[in-house]
């Protein structure tokens, strides 16, 4: 088994390349692994809050003499390496992945992918089968057990969330991939002001000009079906950004969670809200077919349909020419209704389910695996860093 592990890419802030990141650190570390991480700042985003800055990663900063190399950053952003094997764990929520990434890829030992979905995705794309791996992601079950305080949140009238019966919780960054707008369409039909429901919409906004497009977009969903907001069940949005001490209070201040995403990797939000004990309405796709069945939650059927983004930009790129899933929006409309009337209730524990297989502990267990495997394919090990490991930087 491995010794040591440097592991590279952004772990500060609260994406999934992050979160990932961060729960395969823990893991190693608890099992005696010596571990080095350090943020390759990829990504734009928001100033890192003080609060993400936690002493257990900040003080993994020293060389442990690694030859081998987990990263978690997109295949574009991987340089080559030749002083360590590389595995670099990704993902992709297409059919197919960018085509630039099947030559990056053969850069290093292994690619490691979360689902099986994706690794076929690559595998189609003319990536060697013998160089990916799956690797599911996991979940915390201390942090996310169902019994963590519900975080207090009110409407702008004064009312408690929590004295609805029914309230449903999605967690997504604002892009075209999440299927916001699907979701606000689907609630806008399904609900009235009677219900006894509100929708919980944590949003993550990385520029301003995408929050107004999709303000416009509102405004001309309510136009074309005839209904305003104000005739639906309510809406309460959270911008603010939690630690992740803070995110099982959201989920325990919510009964169910729902996506229409038009593809995933992972999704941990929705792991997250299974562990937590809430009830699931998921499109039957990607990621979601890894850890989610019929017996748990209810699974929307969805088909492929291009890839289309509203405007341009490095995301847009790597959908140029793929296909990924459209959640039928009718199913979506009937899940809710059955939710709000209490008629949903699943055949068996999703909690149960997650737990027998999808914690952070079972992840880390393959990923060792994986690692191992990577480290018998590094270069020979030379004098110098070794000597660096001793003396440190």
């Amino acid at each position: 088994m491995i010794q040591a592990v440097d592991a590279e890419g952004a772990f500060r802030g609260p994406n999934g390349y992050d979160r990932h990141l961060r729960g395969f650190v823990r893991g190693l570390h608890r099992r005696g692994i010596a571990v080095r991480v350090y943020d390759t700042g990829d990504r734009a985003r928001p100033p890192v809050l003080q609060s993400w800055q936690d002493p257990f990663f900040e003080s993994l900063n020293r060389p442990v003499g690694a030859r081998v190399l987990l990263q978690s950053r997109m295949p574009h952003h991987t340089p080559p390496r030749t002083d360590q094997a590389v595995a670099n764990l990704t993902t992709f929520e297409a059919t197919r992945v960018p085509p630039t990434w099947i030559d990056y890829g053969r850069r290093h030992a292994l690619t490691v992918v979360t689902s099986e979905v994706c690794r076929r995705a690559w595998i189609d794309s003319g990536a060697p089968a013998d160089r990916l791996r799956v690797c599911h992601l996991g979940f915390d079950p201390a942090a996310f057990s169902g019994s963590a305080e519900p975080m207090p949140l009110r409407l702008p009238n004064g009312q408690w969330v929590e004295e609805f019966r029914t309230r449903v919780l999605n967690i997504s960054a604002l892009c075209p991939r999440k299927n916001l707008l699907g979701l606000m369409r689907a609630w806008l039909r399904a609900t009235s002001r009677d219900d006894d429901a509100i929708l919980i919409q944590k949003l993550t906004i990385y520029h301003g000009s995408e929050y107004a497009w999709y303000l416009h977009q509102l405004d001309r969903i309510q136009d074309e079906l005839g209904k305003r907001f104000d005739e639906a069940a309510p809406v309460r949005t959270i911008f603010r950004t939690f630690p992740d001490r803070d995110v099982p209070r959201l989920f325990a201040a919510a009964t169910h969670y729902l996506s229409l995403s038009h593809g995933e990797g992972w999704d941990l939000p929705m792991l997250e809200a299974a562990a937590s004990g809430l009830r699931l309405i998921a499109p039957d796709h990607s990621a979601y077919q890894t850890y989610l069945n019929p017996a748990i939650a209810r699974m929307l059927p969805s088909h492929e349909i291009p890839a289309v983004f509203p405007y341009t930009g490095p995301t847009a790129e790597l959908f140029r020419g793929l296909n990924w899933w459209q959640p039928d929006e009718d199913a979506a409309v009937e899940a809710i209704r059955e939710a709000i009337a209490g008629h949903d209730a699943p055949t068996a524990s999703a909690r149960e389910h997650v737990l027998r297989h999808f914690t952070w502990d079972r992840a880390t267990d393959r990923m060792v695996d994986i690692l191992t495997e990577a480290e018998e394919q590094a270069p020979p090990r030379r004098w110098w860093p070794s000597l660096r490991a001793y003396i440190g930087r």
